[in-house]
């Protein structure tokens, strides 16, 4: 065994010092560590993809991240894993543990098919993995063969951790209290906007911020409206925006970060509204363009017309809740200033261009120039 410290001020040493994670018990001891280091940051989040998502937006944001779950949401953590992380080239150390592991501890049914092929879809996902260290002199050079990959390949390195492996270690410090809630503004008429004019108003006002555009058309538009240094295109890992967004904007706190979300995807991790408004990052804004549907991938409503989206950002915590159907009204909400996080809605009309074309430049160059960006202010 080995005390939580020994590992987590190693990895320190080497410049790991942002966590994000959901809880599992073989976890404690870390978690718990780096909660209470003053030095160090752990965002908590509602799952395991989220998590990564996190993780990644600080790594792009220049941050050594290391991001912690249970295995049996292994399976939750795939798709960034697989469509962000890999094809973006974005390193990761990945902490997973290993419940229900054959010949391991005693464990509930529910993690005896994880237990059995956990390294197995680790393997599947290209990625590198070995046990986690459980004896202070294994510390280093685990941490070494993960970053040596890391930094070769740019993409994750896993340890995989048995029961018991790491000394518990206390709880001290208080949680965060939720910040004050703002009220959501009365609905806004119909929209007037359609994709491409939010679009056109975002660039325009946002020129010189890091912006990160949601999976499908959203991105495919931003980027036919013209390719700029400032703005990352997601692709796959549908509803990690706001998550990757977070993750940037803590990293970089002297930057404003720009999300833009879509309904669709915002209401397949809508857990992801809760952790940025307990985290509370003052220099991210949140917009939502909503449709009303699935528009990149065969045109099926969604629930969002059944949702209030302002209220459900109102009532996880975010600081300035807005609406804008109208060009100008988006403009103003955008060179408004003040402290977030800001969450904009902006409905919009369906309809996009029959020749919209996909973006030439490659993921990997899209991350490179984005992070040059970021670090180096444009």
């Amino acid at each position: 065994m080995i005390q939580a410290d020994a590992f987590v001020e190693a990895a320190r040493a080497r410049g790991f010092a942002f966590y994000s994670g959901v809880p599992c018990s073989y976890l404690t001891p870390l978690i718990n560590y780096v909660i209470d280091a003053p030095a160090l940051s752990y965002v908590g989040a509602a799952n395991e993809g989220d998590a990564v998502a996190i993780a990644a937006g600080a790594a792009l944001g220049g941050r050594s991240a290391v991001v912690m779950f249970q295995n049996s949401g292994l399976g939750n953590a795939v798709n960034p894993l697989a469509s962000l992380n890999h094809v973006f080239r974005i390193p990761l150390l990945v902490v997973v543990t290993l419940r229900g592991e054959p010949g391991g501890a005693a464990d509930e049914p529910q993690h005896e098919l994880m237990g059995r092929i956990t390294t197995r879809q680790l393997e599947l996902l290209e990625i590198p993995w070995q046990r986690f260290p459980d004896q202070p002199a294994a510390i280093g050079p685990a941490l070494a063969r993960a970053e040596a990959h890391m930094i070769a390949t740019g993409r994750p390195f896993a340890l995989a951790m048995s029961k018991g492996m790491v000394t518990a270690h206390p709880l001290t410090r208080a949680p965060k209290r939720q910040p004050p809630r703002a009220l959501p503004p009365a609905a806004a008429a119909g929209p007037e906007l359609d994709r491409a004019g939010a679009l056109r108003v975002i660039q325009e006002v946002a020129a010189d911020l890091p912006m990160v555009a949601t999976t499908g058309y959203t991105g495919r538009e931003l980027c036919a409206l013209g390719d700029r240094l400032n703005q990352f295109y997601m692709v796959g890992s549908m509803g990690c925006a706001s998550s990757f967004g977070l993750g940037l904007a803590l990293a970089r706190p002297s930057r404003r970060v720009v999300v833009i979300d879509g309904d669709g995807a915002a209401l397949m991790r809508l857990g992801a509204f809760a952790t940025i408004g307990a985290e509370a990052p003052v220099n991210l804004v949140h917009l939502l363009l909503d449709n009303g549907m699935h528009e990149s991938t065969g045109g099926q409503a969604t629930v969002a017309g059944a949702i209030d989206f302002c209220a459900l950002a109102a009532a996880c915590g975010y600081a300035v809740v807005e609406r804008a159907a109208s060009a100008e009204a988006l403009a103003e909400a955008l060179r408004r200033a003040g402290r977030g996080p800001r969450f904009i809605h902006v409905p919009i009309k369906p309809g996009v261009s029959e020749r919209l074309p996909r973006p030439t430049v490659s993921p990997e160059d899209v991350a490179r120039r984005f992070r040059d960006f970021v670090e180096h202010g444009g």
